[in-house]
């Protein structure tokens, strides 16, 4: 069999010479179960990422397996030119559980081309063309989406896309507007107004955001963020998308991000846990926005691929069964307890903890003691190489790459939490102060 290093190098001489790969010796993973994978090497770690937040119930969940080699036998694919049992119980069951009036569905393969579907239909339905995105979110590969996305590392060219204009993120720990969570006026929601009102025509097709953003580093909003945003972005004619790629099905303790904002979106986006890492994703709107496309045909060839979409409604149904919304509540706060108690630890290393659920991150710094956050990548990649030693897999992110993104699958259990606090404080101990 071959080794981690063998295959490595394989990987490096036929694939594009930008695919990001963790950890100074890449891990070349074979197996998994569970909340555990193992590699080529035969090293085996509790895995705290999830193929970014994509694996929600387990690696080879038994039920989606079941599922899917159940379908694999009846038929594997057609298209969205056919109407398909399973697409369609599966579209029956998201709109069920969808917050407000989402009742109308498309499939597509990735959470780029949701994305793009959602911004179509913005523009469509209110015959607007400009949108307001945040700085530091990421909403994919596609041309559209390196526009939306404020995250250089993430922009392979220059943007071609005048109609996308970025406001503020809502970064509490590093404010743009210098204010203190104690006298904060949501000067970063009041951004969103000024952005519509200096860079737009002053009538827009809508606003974009991730409840939580992901890849700029897991940032988390203040609570009144999203309503006060969600009334700017109305005052101005547009529609608001919430991207759930990333937050959506029960990873913030809640079925949906949006939801722990009190705000009821005209447009949500969907995939990464949608199908435990079979490619699926998902657009939900209101019938009146979906009627706006009518007339003008749309086909996707892989979107609602029976496969697909049959472990999706497994994982809905374990989702539901297996209660793990509450579940990603109840280990989330046993989480954030012990991240909280690391940064007790370890206060000069590590600057911010936050997230919501079963969504956390560590913001490490050069010395938060010292008033000094100056962004410490190299503490991430120590870190890194430290919990991979002992056996844990962790994800980072953040636009300076100094962010620790932590995130168990839905089902994870009191006791690999405790396990993997345990090898992080292990692995902060051996450098950081």
């Amino acid at each position: 069999m071959p080794s981690s290093k063998e295959i490595k190098a394989r990987h490096d001489a036929v694939m594009f010479p930008n695919t990001a790969n963790y950890y100074a010796d890449a891990v070349a993973l074979k197996e998994g179960k569970g909340h555990r994978v193992t590699d080529w090497d035969g090293k085996t770690y509790l895995d705290f990422f999830g193929g970014i937040l994509t694996v929600s119930v387990g690696h080879c969940n038994e039920r989606v397996n079941a599922k899917v080699k159940a379908q694999i036998d009846r038929l594997s694919h057609m298209s969205t030119l056919y109407p398909a049992l399973p697409m369609v119980e599966l579209a029956e069951k998201l709109v069920s559980l969808a917050p407000g009036k989402l009742d109308k569905c498309f499939f597509t393969a990735s959470g780029t081309e949701a994305d793009e579907t959602a911004v179509n239909l913005a523009q469509v339905s209110t015959g607007k063309q400009e949108l307001v995105a945040l700085k530091h979110g990421y909403s994919g590969r596609s041309m559209l989406a390196q526009a939306l996305t404020a995250h250089s590392p993430y922009r392979s060219v220059p943007t071609q896309i005048a109609a996308i204009k970025h406001a503020a993120a809502p970064y509490c720990y590093r404010c743009p507007f210098k204010q203190k969570p104690e006298s904060c006026a949501l000067e970063c929601a009041q951004d969103v107004e000024d952005v519509i009102q200096t860079t737009t025509t002053g009538q827009i097709a809508g606003f974009l955001g991730e409840p939580i953003q992901g890849v700029g580093g897991f940032i988390t909003p203040h609570p009144d963020y999203y309503k006060a945003v969600h009334g700017i972005v109305k005052k101005y004619g547009g529609v608001f998308i919430s991207d759930e790629v990333q937050t959506g099905f029960g990873r913030t303790g809640k079925m949906w991000g949006i939801q722990n904002f009190g705000v009821e979106p005209d447009i949500m986006t969907m995939a990464k846990g949608i199908a435990n890492g079979f490619p699926l994703a998902a657009t939900l709107t209101t019938t009146d926005i979906a009627m706006s496309l009518k007339g003008k045909g749309s086909i996707s060839t892989f979107g609602g691929n029976p496969i697909s979409v049959s472990a999706g409604l497994a994982v809905l149904e374990e989702i539901e069964e297996q209660h793990l919304v509450d579940n990603c509540k109840a280990r989330g706060a046993e989480l954030r307890e012990g991240l909280e108690y690391l940064k007790r630890q370890f206060p000069k290393t590590i600057g911010d903890v936050r997230g919501l659920g079963l969504m956390q991150a560590l913001e490490l710094v050069v010395d938060e003691k010292a008033g000094d956050r100056t962004h410490n990548p190299g503490a991430v990649l120590k870190l890194f190489e430290e919990t991979k030693k002992r056996g844990l897999l962790i994800g980072r992110g953040g636009l300076k790459a100094n962010i620790v993104r932590i995130s168990p699958m839905l089902n994870v259990g009191p006791g690999e939490i405790k396990e993997a606090l345990k090898i992080l404080e292990d692995s902060f101990a051996s450098f950081a102060s």
